[in-house]
Parts: C-alpha cells; structure tokens; sequence
C-alpha cells in the first residue's frame, strides 16, 4: 500500500505541472526562474512518460464448444431422419392408392364381366324354357300330363307357370290329383315373400 500511496502524489504533481505549461509561457519575464525550472522539468518528465495503452475492446473470438457442436448434429440428424420417414410414408401412401386403384378396376372389370354372364345365362334359360313350354303345349294335354308326373316337380312348375292359362289348364287337370295340388300351391306362394311362403305343408 504505501508505494501506491507515493505514486499518486508524483501523478498529481505531473498532471499540475502539465496544466501549468498550458497558461504559461516559460519565455514570460514574470515568471520566476525557479518556477519556470520547475515547470519545464515536469513538462519534460510529462511528455516522455508513456501513453497509457488503450484497453482492447475487441471482442474475443471463441470457438464454439464441443457439446454445442455435437447437440447441433444430433438436430440436422433428426431432421434427415424425419425427412427420410416423412418420404418413406408418401412413397408407401402413393404406392397404396396405386394398389387400391388397380383393385377397384380390376373388380369393376370382374362385375361387368359376371354382369354379361348372368346375362346370357338367364337369356338361355329363358329361352329354354321357351321351348320347353312350346313342346309340352304343342302336346296332347294327357300326354303332357303323363310326362308332368313323373318330371322334377321344380322344372314341373317352371313349365306350368310360365305357359298361358289356356293351355296349362288341360294339362293341370289331367295330372295325378296330389301332384296338381301341389304344383298350384307352389305357383301361389313363389309369389310371396320368402317369409311368408308356404310350402312345409306340401305332400306329393
């Protein structure tokens, strides 16, 4: 502490002596000569001390730590991953609805296709039936009657109930009693509903 205390007094004087070479002349005729010694000595200690040197305010450069750095790469890596997923989904969303499209046309090709075989099924059996019906009419209705008893009852009353009333009248009337009856049962209750249908009762 007490250099300290010795060197604040020094600066005191230097800055004073300083001042004083400002407002006054050395070549002054009022100036004592003493004073004036006095006052060239400090300004000359004055003007060979040193500059202080300024302080750097330039801001240091520091690298960035490691942890940073590394927490900085585990971020572009998630974000690589999540990129990577999110075009991992749209190519497997895309694919999908590929899939789904081909399905729904090819099941739409598979209905038309069923729908056009259906058709010509039931335009054949419509027209076999046609002509079944035209044979047993063009027949003698005992004759036709004679075959109806002995034929599938099914295919007995597809005949009888596709012909014209007319015709199958004689032919009804000259089947076995039982067989009629239950051929007419059978044509009333097709008409219904399943539900409602009949036809436990039926004996042949």
């Amino acid at each position: 502490m007490r250099p300290f205390t010795l060197i604040l007094p020094a600066i005191a004087a230097l800055a004073l002596a300083k001042a004083a070479t400002t407002f006054l002349d050395r070549s002054d005729p009022g100036v004592p000569p003493a004073l004036a010694g006095f006052i060239s000595a400090a300004s000359a200690a004055t003007d060979e001390a040193p500059a202080p040197q300024a302080a750097s305010t330039a801001p240091q450069s520091c690298e960035a730590p490691e942890a940073l750095l590394a927490s900085i790469r585990r971020e572009r890596e998630l974000l690589e991953a999540q990129k990577a997923r999110g075009a991992e989904r749209a190519a497997e969303h895309d694919l999908a609805s590929e899939t789904l499209e081909i399905e729904r046309q090819r099941l739409a090709d598979l209905k038309t296709e069923l729908e056009t075989l259906m058709a010509r099924i039931e335009a054949a059996h419509t027209a076999d039936v046609d002509r079944l019906v035209a044979l047993y009419r063009n027949m003698k209705p005992k004759d036709a009657a004679a075959i109806m008893n002995d034929l599938d009852l099914e295919v007995s009353v597809m005949v009888m109930g596709t012909m014209d009333e007319r015709d199958a009248a004689p032919i009804l009337a000259a089947l076995d009693p039982v067989r009629a009856r239950a051929i007419s049962q059978i044509i009333l209750e097709r008409s219904k509903l399943p539900g409602d249908q009949r036809l436990d009762d039926i004996r042949l």
